[in-house]
């Protein structure tokens, strides 16, 4: 039975998925404008996902890519975006849905956004401390919510 009530959670998450979505769009129809550029995290394991087999070889659980200087094929819609990257002269097409999305950050105007998922939450539940990104979202953050991203994670 379901709780009734206002699932704040998943109406801010939904948001944050619409506003990258809407961001997307408006580079892949006017390209980058100034110095901005995109580091977006994603759950390779999504089954949404489509990519090379050798990148998701190297990258089993999450990856991270760049959209700055060489990008193609920017295209967006309801579910997600696609996207051709170049990884050392080899162009390669990428699918990634919003909802295996982990974060989003322009650092040229410090802006991020973090997207947690009740699985992430359950595993850090158990035993995954270790984990490479950590546990530093606040105590009783909601599930399905967001936060900004801490951006001197990548500073030089």
């Amino acid at each position: 039975m379901a709780r009734s009530g206002i699932d704040y959670g998943g109406m801010m998450h939904r948001a944050m998925q619409g506003l990258i979505a809407d961001v997307l769009d408006r580079v892949s129809k006017h390209g980058l404008p100034g110095d901005h550029h995109f580091f977006i995290t994603f759950d390779t394991r999504d089954e949404g996902v489509e990519m090379a087999d050798w990148l998701r070889e190297r990258y089993p659980e999450e990856m991270t890519i760049v959209i700055q200087h060489w990008f193609d094929n920017l295209t967006v819609d309801d579910l997600g975006f696609t996207v051709t990257l170049n990884f050392g002269n080899s162009p390669e097409p990428m699918r990634i849905p919003f909802d295996a999305l982990r974060t989003f950050v322009d650092p040229s105007v410090e802006f991020g956004l973090r997207f947690e998922t009740q699985e992430a939450d359950d595993d850090d539940d158990e035993d995954d401390e270790d984990d490479e990104g950590g546990d530093d979202s606040p105590d009783g953050a909601p599930n399905g919510g967001g936060e900004v991203v801490q951006l001197d994670r990548w500073r030089k």
